[in-house]
């Protein structure tokens, strides 16, 4: 596919995908996201792509939202369509069997805050903005922001982002627990790059079996969760990469993972 809004690279097993409309802050329109869920399914099909990485195009914006042009003559059942595919693309994203980093640097607002969440690992830019303003729009987030956002800093933190339309810095976002890290400016995509590097040398498939005990996991009974991860963990001894790092623990060498 070509793709006239993202720009979509891979180096050295690390996929990059930068949201590439800066004259309009990068909103999200429907070919935006028809692109993405595209670059992403690529991502998820291609062994050799180990880890992805999303940005922002320019110093203002990672995402400032869905596209309000397109949006707002849209039909209810235009509507559904559109946040349908939002909502599918996202989760896309999240149950990719690869981790997946959100380099925030800028505004991160509505759409954007929800494509961050459905990412497993949120580096923000000391000059990120967060939020989710729908609701000044007669709106309620329409691609996971009601569900992501208490999941991740509880439900009377989400209501007052998501009722009162606040919008919250960077180092705020950290406090609450919505992103794991804020960095200058000219620091945020290298760090981004050296944690990808990180991810991208471990062994895949236990990876794979982390996340997925992870986001399954989350919204069981403790007792069908452990059994869940009781699963994934035993799988991962099925993989030479398992015999590899705990022979190299016994030796005291840094292990060989061979993505088998």
């Amino acid at each position: 596919m070509e793709y006239k809004n993202i720009l979509f690279n891979v180096e050295d097993g690390i996929a990059v995908i930068t949201f590439n409309r800066p004259k309009a802050l990068n909103a999200m329109n429907s070919e935006t996201l028809t692109e993405l869920r595209d670059a992403a399914t690529v991502c998820k099909k291609d062994d050799s792509i180990k880890a992805l990485i999303l940005t922002g195009s320019g110093d203002k914006a990672f995402v400032a939202g869905a596209d309000i042009s397109e949006m707002q003559s849209l039909c209810p059942m235009d509507a559904h369509k559109f946040m349908e595919l939002g909502q599918e693309t996202l989760r896309l994203l999240e149950e990719m069997p690869k981790p997946t980093i959100a380099a925030i640097n800028g505004f991160a607002l509505g759409g954007g805050t929800e494509i961050s969440m459905a990412c497993d690992i949120r580096f923000a830019s000391e000059t990120a903005v967060f939020g989710q303003p729908e609701i000044l729009l007669g709106l309620i987030p329409g691609w996971g922001g009601t569900q992501r956002l208490p999941r991740l800093v509880g439900m009377g933190i989400a209501k007052e982002i998501i009722l009162g339309g606040v919008q919250i810095k960077a180092q705020r976002a950290y406090e609450i627990g919505l992103v794991n890290k804020v960095l200058p400016p000219a620091t945020l995509m290298e760090e981004a790059r050296k944690f990808a590097r990180k991810l991208a040398d471990m062994p895949p498939f236990t990876l794979k079996m982390a996340k997925y005990s992870i986001n399954y996991g989350y919204d069981l009974a403790l007792d069908n969760a452990n059994k869940l991860e009781l699963e994934c963990c035993s799988q991962c001894f099925s993989t030479q990469d398992q015999k590899e790092g705990m022979k190299a623990f016994l030796e005291k060498r840094k292990p060989n993972f061979i993505g088998r």
